[in-house]
């Protein structure tokens, strides 16, 4: 790594982290649980716990887990929530059991949960009550053998209302009741090391179906250390204070919000629905942040909102953006309502997610991803898998400590993933700024990102060639001004088929999360293909008008 430009560039910054300053996760943040015991962790619906009420039920969790469940290290525990208090509770008992983590956005339909459950052998899952009823639907097809059901007030104390949980669910425990079960039980200690898995983090494939990203505990740790080195003013130990909107499953609020400001102690605000935006600006009010992380769509849309002027940003220091490309547009209404521009970063659920990130030391939007963090390399390859010259584009091929070890159970993609001497190939294309910065150009894969959300076409285009009536699909996405990119569906009908473009999205419906539904159909008499017989997306693209 001599002769990387972006190292020039660093100034104060380390050029290497210690990927190992601590055993495992569990040892980082049981270190802040008692040095910060007194302070607040969490706030959510008005009511806030501190570090050490956090460390207690977590502990109890635990407890419950290992004695109750007999849940042993390496056992794949799902949990499908919102940003409710109990994920973090949840997490950190599961973490102190020396279980693996599978995160599952709460938005997934029956199928995409069915694939997930029995890719990762889950047994236990950890779900809001409010979605159990698409648990309900593949609980059969499944290993699921106990069900933990969680209502907003879990955690805090507090009886909220909540969701009746599926009557069809079988082996149902309330969490509250778990958590209690568990007081009355010791806690094993579990021996864990950098190596052990922590998350298994879902992703695209290929072949439409996800893959888990195992993700271990010296990953996290790196990552954590990694994004510190980059951003010393706002990680002051014990006084941040981090409002979360973003969703905990997704790796970028799991690692920078939560893990990360866990282990400096911040005080962290739990937004369960941003898109409840009136509840959402009382929360920017009441906590004064000095820390937010979002997308560009949340961005956005808080940019619209009459009362976001009233919000008090005295305090701010740091306000970043990733999952997808913030938009300078957007960084600068932002920045007139709050007086601080988004500070870009790149990262993918391979990496832990963050790969690049806009230093401190940058006081203006740059349009650029950034420089790579400590201890990381990263290469641009052109077709040949040769490394292009400096200032020329080449897929971004990634090396460090926070790089997955592989897709969970999967020899055949992990050949695929990775470059012989060891780099995840992102799929994404890149170009070095002279003082190396990583602009993101373009993508070589197909995946479509919608409000930070990955949506892969062949997963689509599989859904909707199931649906009767259909004889060809393709997928692409193309520019949304609101969700940065919307999904396009093409179709070609079978003959004498009477097929509407309701009947398709409402098919998709049942079996695909809301983002990825087609928000438009163009219904075609055939699709461009290559001599092999390949579907040519990219001249579909050039079909569409840009939003």
């Amino acid at each position: 790594m001599k002769n990387r430009p972006w190292l020039k560039s660093y100034g104060s910054i380390p050029s290497e982290i210690n990927a190992d300053r601590y055993q495992s996760v569990v040892h980082m943040l049981e270190q802040s649980m008692s040095v910060y015991a007194d302070k607040t962790a969490f706030c959510s619906f008005g009511k806030s716990i501190s570090y050490a009420q956090v460390d207690a039920l977590s502990a109890q969790f635990c407890a419950y887990l290992q004695n109750e469940l007999g849940v042993k290290k390496g056992d794949r525990i799902a949990v499908m929530m919102p940003n409710f208090a109990a994920f973090p509770i949840a997490f950190l008992g599961i973490m102190r059991a020396g279980a693996i983590q599978v995160n599952v956005n709460p938005l997934y339909t029956p199928r995409e949960l069915e694939h997930q459950l029995n890719d990762s052998s889950s047994e236990i899952i950890v779900i809001f009550s409010g979605v159990s009823a698409t648990l309900a639907e593949v609980q059969d097809k499944t290993g699921i053998k106990k069900v933990i059901t969680v209502s907003p007030g879990d955690g805090l104390g507090m009886d909220l209302p909540s969701p009746a949980v599926d009557g069809r669910l079988l082996g149902c425990i309330a969490f509250a009741s778990a958590v209690e079960m568990g007081k009355g039980y010791p806690r094993i200690p579990v021996d864990l090391h950098g190596e052990d898995v922590l998350f298994l983090q879902y992703t695209g494939g290929t072949t439409g179906l996800s893959k888990g990203a195992t993700l271990s505990h010296r990953n996290l740790v790196a990552n954590t250390e990694q994004y510190k080195a980059f951003m010393p003013v706002a990680v002051r130990p014990g006084e941040e204070v981090v409002v979360t909107a973003i969703p905990l499953y997704h790796i970028f609020a799991l690692m920078v919000n939560f893990i990360t400001y866990f282990s400096i102690g911040a005080e962290n605000w739990l937004v369960a629905n941003p898109r409840d935006m009136n509840g959402f600006v009382d929360v920017l009010k009441a906590s004064r942040p000095t820390v937010f992380m979002g997308v560009n769509t949340l961005y956005a849309g808080l940019t619209m909102h009459p009362e976001l002027k009233n919000v008090d940003w005295s305090r701010l220091r740091l306000c970043g953006g990733g999952g997808s490309a913030v938009l300078e547009a957007t960084s600068k209404k932002w920045q007139e309502a709050t007086g601080h521009f988004i500070r870009e970063g790149y990262g993918l659920s391979e990496t832990a997610p963050v790969a690049s990130f806009n230093p401190h030391f940058i006081n203006d939007f740059t349009g650029t991803t950034g420089l790579p963090v400590p201890s990381t390399d990263i290469k641009l390859l052109d077709d040949d898998a040769q490394e292009v010259a400096f200032g020329g584009a080449g897929e971004v091929c990634i090396k460090g400590p926070q790089v997955m070890s592989g897709y969970w159970e999967k020899p055949e993609a992990n050949a695929a993933a990775f470059t012989p001497d060891g780099y995840f190939k992102t799929g994404d294309i890149g170009v070095f700024t002279e003082e190396g910065y990583l602009k993101i150009i373009d993508r070589k894969k197909d995946m479509i990102l919608v409000s930070g959300f990955n949506v892969y076409p062949n997963e689509i285009e599989a859904v909707a060639a199931s649906c009767p009536g259909i004889l060809e699909t393709a997928c692409i996405g193309v520019q949304h001004e609101k969700t940065g990119e919307a999904v396009v569906l093409f179709v070609v009908k079978t003959p004498g088929s009477e097929l509407t473009q309701d009947q398709v999205v409402a098919h998709c419906q049942k079996l695909l999360a809301a983002y990825k539904v087609p928000k438009t159909i163009h219904f075609v008499e055939s699709l461009p293909k290559s001599t092999v017989g390949k579907i040519l997306r990219r001249e579909l693209r050039d079909t569409v008008p840009k939003d």
